[in-house]
């Protein structure tokens, strides 16, 4: 490790200590929107925009603004490309990613916080001859979380999709449920299990086991999230023989004025 990789770890680790939260954590200030690839019935604040950036394998990078323009409403629009880390041609996505979301329950002691939007933006590869992204956008969708205090905080969610990612033939309605827990008043881990119910045919290039991925945040500077996760645990994929992809993730969250 070099004197400038160094000297990065030990601002990071300073200013963890020193400033406020992301959206990671027991002291977390934002709600998070989504798991690893699956929403929640989160939304972002009025009066803030939210920067991410994923950055997966084949050196797929996928960026994102959110805006929250009213309470309980937000949207946003991505865009992404194939091989931006590594060597050759980059490969765009051939179209932006579009993003709304409304939260029409909010979250009471019996009931939980319902959501429903829209996210056009798959992730990884883009396979041309089925149209699709590796993995589906969520397309339309529904969302439950509920909030329960052990240890800190865990947190339950739930999301129904239809994707509009259909030309392999496989248009079924999806499931997806996951769970966030945080350690501590920094850090949360995340787990998701997306059912994929619209993507095991012969034609899709999931198996039939489903996508199983893990995932942790940690809230290092005020509205800064950085995190790490583990998808297709499972080996769903069948174009893949390892058994996880490794991805980054990196999201600012900032007032608007």
């Amino acid at each position: 490790m070099n004197q400038t990789v160094k000297l990065l770890v030990v601002l990071i680790f300073l200013t963890s200590i020193l400033l406020a939260q992301g959206s990671a954590g027991t002291n977390a200030k934002f709600e998070y929107r989504s798991l690893i690839d699956m929403q929640t019935a989160g939304v972002l604040e009025k009066g803030y925009v939210g920067v991410g950036i994923d950055v997966m394998p084949q050196g797929v990078m996928i960026s994102a603004i959110e805006v929250g323009v009213f309470n309980n409403f937000s949207f946003g629009i991505s865009y992404g490309a194939e091989n931006v880390i590594g060597s050759g041609d980059v490969s765009f996505y051939p179209l932006p990613g579009v993003y709304a979301k409304g939260r029409i329950f909010d979250e009471d002691e019996m009931m939980p916080a319902i959501a429903i939007g829209f996210d056009s933006q798959g992730k990884g590869e883009y396979n041309d001859s089925l149209n699709r992204y590796q993995i589906k956008s969520p397309g339309l969708f529904v969302a439950s979380s509920k909030n329960f205090e052990l240890l800190g905080y865990l947190s339950i969610h739930a999301m129904l999709n239809y994707t509009l990612e259909r030309d392999d033939n496989d248009k079924d309605l999806n499931l997806a449920i996951g769970v966030e827990k945080t350690i501590g008043s920094k850090v949360s881990l995340y787990a998701e299990y997306d059912f994929a119910l619209n993507d095991n045919n012969p034609l899709s290039l999931g198996s039939g086991k489903g996508y199983l991925n893990f995932g942790v945040r940690w809230a290092i500077a005020e509205g800064f999230t950085v995190g790490l996760d583990l998808r297709d645990v499972l080996s769903n994929e069948k174009i893949n023989t390892y058994s996880a992809d490794r991805a980054l993730f990196v999201e600012y969250i900032a007032p608007i004025f």
